[in-house]
C-alpha cells in the first residue's frame, strides 16, 4: 500500500477472541471447534513506546514488548494497511491456557491482526473479513485455529493459491465439549516434528472417510461421533512424547467416549459426555466449555471490570 496515507484512531478499542481445538481427531490441519473459554485484549496508539500488560494466563512468563504474538501481528497488520502507529499501549487478560492445544497462539493473533484494523480509520476497507483470516493464516503457518477463532463455531478450512479460506456450520445440539487441560505444557513444533513426510495409503483414505462422517456428526448426528473421531495421521504418531494425553484418549475412547488430542496437545477434547463419577486426578482440569458461535468479537473502548477478571468466563457468547 505503498503512497497511502494512515490514520489512527483517538479511542482505544478491544477483541474477545475465543479458544478452539483444531482438527478434532480425523480433520488435520482443517476442521476446528471454538470454545466458550476467551481471552480479552485492548489496544490503543500512543506518542511512543510500546507497552504490555498481562493478567491470567502467561502472566509473568509473556513477553510485553515487541516481542508479545499480539504486538507481532499488530506489526504485520499495520504494513499490510499502510504504516505503523508511534506507539501501542496493549492490554491482555488471558484465560486460554497457554501451549496447551487450545489455541493460545491463534486467539492472539487474531486479537492482534483486529486490533489494528480497527485503529485504523477506515480499516475494514482495506482488510476485509476474508483478507484477515488469509494474514492469521498465513502467521500462524495454517488455518484450522485461526478460522474458528474468527468464525465461531465448527469451521472447515482450506487454503488455494490466493491463501486461506473456511466456513463455519452450526453445530447440533447434542454436542457438549469438555476440555481436559494437563499441568504440562506442549509446543506444536514439537508435535509436528513427530509426524512422518508421508503415511499410508490406507491410512489417507480411512482419515477422509472419518472427516466427512465427522462433519454430519457434529452437524446433525452426534451418536455417530465416536466412530467419526478415528484417527490414523497424527495422533498415535505424536503419542510416545505425550503418554499421559494418549492413555487418557485411549481409555475414554475405550469407555465410548469421543475423546481426541486437542490440536496438537497435549489436552484432550471429549465430544460427547463423559462416564458418570469419571475423575482425571489430580495433573488434569476438567473444563465444560460450549461451543462458542460468535468468533471473535472487537468493540470501541477499554476493557471493562468484567473482562479484567482472568477468571471468570466474562460475557456469554
Amino acid at each position: 500500500m505503498g503512497g497511502v496515507s494512515i490514520r489512527f484512531v483517538a479511542e482505544p478499542v478491544r477483541v474477545r477472541v475465543p479458544a478452539t481445538s483444531a482438527n478434532l481427531g480425523p480433520g488435520f490441519d482443517a476442521l476446528g471447534l471454538a470454545l466458550a473459554l476467551h481471552d480479552d485484549v485492548a489496544a490503543e496508539v500512543t506518542a511512543g513506546g510500546v507497552t504490555v500488560a498481562v493478567t491470567g494466563e502467561g502472566a509473568g512468563d509473556l513477553p510485553v514488548d515487541d516481542g508479545h504474538l499480539v504486538v507481532r501481528a499488530m506489526r504485520v497488520a499495520f504494513d499490510v494497511l499502510g504504516g505503523q502507529p508511534a506507539g501501542l499501549a496493549v492490554e491482555c487478560v488471558n484465560r486460554i491456557p497457554q501451549a496447551r492445544g487450545l489455541g493460545s497462539s491463534s486467539a492472539a493473533i487474531v486479537a492482534g491482526v483486529l486490533l489494528a484494523r480497527a485503529l485504523v480509520m477506515e480499516g475494514e476497507s482495506r482488510l476485509d473479513d476474508n483478507a484477515v483470516l488469509r494474514l492469521a493464516a498465513e502467521i500462524e503457518g495454517h488455518p484450522d485455529n485461526v478460522a474458528p477463532c474468527l468464525l465461531g463455531g465448527f469451521t472447515l478450512a482450506w487454503t488455494e493459491p490466493a491463501g486461506a479460506r473456511a466456513v463455519s456450520l452450526p453445530v447440533a445440539d447434542g454436542v457438549r465439549p469438555t476440555v481436559l487441560v494437563p499441568t504440562e505444557r506442549g509446543l506444536t513444533a514439537t508435535a509436528r516434528a513427530a509426524l512422518p513426510a508421508t503415511v499410508p495409503h490406507g491410512d489417507a483414505a480411512f482419515n477422509a472417510g472419518r472427516a466427512g462422517l465427522l462433519v454430519h456428526a457434529l452437524t446433525a448426528q452426534p451418536a455417530l461421533l465416536l466412530p467419526a473421531t478415528a484417527d490414523r495421521l497424527h495422533q498415535d504418531w505424536r503419542a510416545p512424547s505425550m503418554p499421559g494425553t494418549s492413555a487418557l484418549v485411549n481409555g475414554l475412547r475405550a469407555a465410548g467416549v469421543a475423546a481426541v488430542v486437542s490440536g496438537a496437545g497435549p489436552s484432550v477434547l471429549a465430544l460427547s459426555e463423559l462416564p458418570v463419577g469419571f475423575d482425571a486426578g489430580t495433573d488434569w482440569r476438567l473444563l465444560r466449555l460450549p461451543v462458542d458461535v460468535c468468533g471473535a468479537q472487537v468493540e470501541r473502548g477499554r476493557l471493562g471490570h468484567a473482562e479484567r477478571d482472568p477468571v471468570a468466563a466474562g460475557r456469554k457468547s
